[in-house]
């Protein structure tokens, strides 16, 4: 009987994301504290076979061609670094909308490489599978683990992983993609420009959820501003966010369209999700934690 893996590949959020500047080579230095959801993808692994990717789900019909999907990128990288590693068949169950600042695609390749590590044998702090991360995307790295941290430079450096309490969130997608390098470009940055050198306020290991939003309140996502300018909805997914009763905060994550609202309870969140559903019945709208 062949071997079989599972995996969830959990939306990754941007609770805070920070543009320090843009680097002579082009690339943007952020520092971000990201966290992880409860909702996301789910990836399986048929070990032996050759390598391949099926896509199914609700979101399955969003992405493009599978020759491009960043599972096989990601895998193929491990092959090229790795020659004598065991692949297999893919099959991705797409849960989370396409090009929504949540990571998707990049917690989709971590998940498989995550698969292909327990396949081989590999430690996730393996240098081949760091490297495969790091080349297959910039937020491939974090979401391997799939734990709370400070990510800063390009993603390559990680922060010690946080304890953070667990946060109800709601997340809204007004169903409009949105490229991160088409809101890199908005911004308008020059290489070798510094665009913030205020200090991020970091949450200690272990922090109290007051604690968790004292951080955020003192911080921001410094794409926020260009990507509503791309994207004016975003100010509508904003404004319904505010019209929630107990939303405490409201914030996009990465590049957007996502938007997520926190809250104090389960409930809260469930109910304002409902809410919003009822009233904007084409957006994507997912009740969470998030931690």
């Amino acid at each position: 009987m062949a071997w079989v893996g599972k995996t969830r590949a959990r939306a990754k959020i941007n609770l805070t994301l920070h543009i320090k500047r843009r680097k002579t080579d082009g690339y943007h230095e952020l520092e971000s504290l990201v966290a992880f959801a409860s909702v996301g993808d789910e990836v399986e692994l048929i070990a032996d076979r050759p390598l391949s990717l099926r896509v199914t789900g609700p979101e399955s019909v969003h992405l493009g061609e599978t020759e491009d999907n960043h599972i096989l990128a990601a895998a193929q990288t491990l092959q090229r670094l790795k020659p004598e590693i065991r692949l297999g068949a893919f099959h991705l169950i797409k849960r989370l909308p396409v090009a929504s600042g949540i990571g998707g695609g990049s917690a989709d390749a971590a998940a498989a490489l995550r698969l292909l590590a327990r396949l081989n044998r590999l430690s996730l702090t393996d240098p081949a599978l760091l490297d495969a991360a790091i080349t297959t995307g910039a937020d491939v790295p974090v979401c391997l683990e799939s734990q709370p941290r400070m990510m800063r430079g390009i993603g390559e450096q990680l922060g010690i992983p946080l304890h953070l309490p667990r946060l109800f969130a709601v997340l809204v997608n007004p169903r409009i993609s949105s490229p991160t390098p088409d809101v890199f470009n908005a911004i308008g940055l020059s290489r070798g420009t510094v665009h913030s050198d205020a200090p991020h306020l970091e949450p200690k290991r272990g922090p109290s959820t007051q604690a968790v939003f004292e951080v955020l309140r003192a911080s921001t996502n410094h794409m926020q501003p260009s990507a509503i300018r791309l994207i004016p909805a975003i100010n509508d997914v904003e404004a319904a966010l505010a019209n929630c009763p107990k939303c405490r905060l409201i914030r996009m994550s990465g590049s957007g369209a996502t938007l997520f609202g926190l809250f104090d309870t389960c409930r809260d969140a469930g109910q304002a999700a409902k809410s919003l559903a009822r009233t904007n019945p084409g957006w994507w709208i997912k009740a969470t934690t998030i931690g």
